[in-house]
């Protein structure tokens, strides 16, 4: 049977690759230091396939279309956008593992948005680039309505972590899955008050994840999350994802924290541990 061995907690800053001269050397070493580490622990831990839970930022989406949850099932590659530092690729995808997923949640009243072509954006090719490419991984991408309104409920996003969950131990195969969530911490977007980092608020949020408690995250309001972490920091709804899929009993050890205005955000990486 397929099994979930691991989880990770990283930002998609696209700004990481598309300009990291603009922060601190020093940060940046860290932050890229963090990176390798998840990659590390990933091959220690033998898995072959990451769930990369990410948001739109009106790059892929738009008023014409705004999804609550989307899984990418065919054919995937990146980045849409050109001034990341990267070559757009072909994003390898664990097709059957993302077509059960995807009927797992049909048949259990999750109405999935379905992409069979996907050309995926930095909210999710900034993390495939720097923790699943170099670990040799398949990648199932989702996305959630955590970027821009109408926002995805911090309880549905609990919710859809379980299912997925669920919908792994119950695939067949002998796949072994990390998850991705990916996001946040406290910025500001499009905002007078953008480059603000709310330490504070940060560190917050990242006791949550080293106690496990996405309870404390679900119970977040909105109204606290925009005054305190910025309209960016509501993205923490991909870490409930991320952190809901996980086997009970999970800590987070972190790995690293900066806070970085040149790059807008409060970068936080730190991995789910499963309880021995």
């Amino acid at each position: 049977m397929a099994q979930i061995v691991g989880g990770f907690i990283m930002p998609h800053d696209p700004l990481i690759t598309g300009n990291p001269e603009i922060a601190d050397a020093g940060q940046v070493e860290r932050v890229n230091a963090a990176f390798a580490r998840v990659v590390e622990r990933v091959k220690e831990l033998k898995a072959d396939t990451a769930i990369v839970i990410g948001d739109d930022h009106f790059t892929m989406f738009g008023p014409h279309c705004l999804p609550q949850y989307l899984i990418g099932i065919g054919d995937v590659e990146g980045p849409e956008e050109n001034w990341l530092r990267m070559e757009r690729q072909q994003v390898p995808n664990n097709t059957a593992l993302a077509e059960h997923i995807m009927n797992f949640g049909f048949d259990r009243g999750f109405d999935w948005a379905v992409a069979k072509s996907l050309v995926v954006d930095h909210g999710t090719m900034i993390p495939i680039h720097m923790a699943a490419t170099p670990a040799g991984l398949r990648t199932i991408p989702i996305y959630t309505a955590a970027g821009v309104t109408p926002l995805l409920r911090t309880k549905r996003a609990r919710q859809l972590g379980q299912m997925i969950g669920e919908a792994v131990a119950a695939f067949p195969g002998n796949d072994r899955v990390v998850v991705y969530g990916t996001g946040g911490i406290s910025h500001w977007v499009g905002t007078a008050e953008m480059g603000r980092v709310n330490v504070e608020f940060d560190q917050l949020v990242l006791g949550m994840v080293e106690r496990g408690d996405v309870d404390g995250l679900v119970n977040l309001s909105d109204e606290y999350v925009l005054e305190h972490g910025g309209n960016g920091a509501l993205e923490i709804r991909n870490w409930i994802v991320a952190m809901a899929a996980m086997p009970a009993g999970i800590r987070g050890e972190l790995l690293v924290y900066e806070p970085m205005p040149p790059w807008i955000t409060g970068i936080g990486i730190a991995e789910l541990k499963i309880a021995a």
